[in-house]
């Protein structure tokens, strides 16, 4: 498959690999350059970083994971992994099962930052993506379901105390729910 030639291919583009999303981890970072080109204030230009977009987002769907259906149970262990980078948040959400040394995904999320998250410390971009990441695990296991949270370090001094670090941003009552 050859790269797009104009913005129009590079959405028709886009469009079409939107089914991997929940199957590809880090997929908003990995494809944040191909939107770049895409925006209706940049002219279309096909540059390196494009490029290496195009490319590794081709591999990682040839070599996309298989989700696992959701299983219930006292011995079923839901985990989720939050990470926040330089351009987004993503996390997954695994089952593991006594007897399989590693877990089944049921599903990979991630997107970039919107307005001022950018200008978050590290701490709250962590906290956002671990608060992110309990909205997206409740639409797939329920509410009820016990979710172990295994997010970076910074965040589990936050999770311990049980309360938000106090912040000047305003969502930190948000957070707090």
């Amino acid at each position: 498959m050859s790269p797009p030639t104009n913005k129009k291919e590079t959405q028709a583009f886009l469009s079409a690999i939107s089914f991997w999303k929940m199957h590809i981890p880090e997929y908003s970072q990995i494809v944040s350059p191909l939107y770049l080109v895409t925006r209706k204030k940049n002219d279309f230009h096909w540059g390196p970083e494009q490029q290496q977009a195009f490319a590794q987002i081709k591999q990682e769907i040839a070599h996309a994971v298989a989700l696992g259906p959701v299983r219930m149970g006292p011995d079923v262990k839901n985990v989720l992994y939050s990470a926040a980078g330089n351009n987004g948040l993503s996390w997954s959400l695994w089952q593991k099962v006594p007897g399989e040394t590693r877990g089944r995904p049921l599903g990979f999320w991630s997107r970039s930052y919107r307005g001022s998250e950018a200008n978050y410390t590290p701490t709250e971009k962590e906290i956002l993506a671990a608060y992110e990441g309990v909205q997206a695990a409740s639409e797939v296991i329920s509410t009820k379901t016990q979710l172990l949270l295994a997010p970076r370090l910074p965040v589990l001094g936050w999770m311990f105390k049980r309360e938000v670090p106090s912040t000047h941003h305003a969502t930190d009552a948000t957070w707090s729910k």
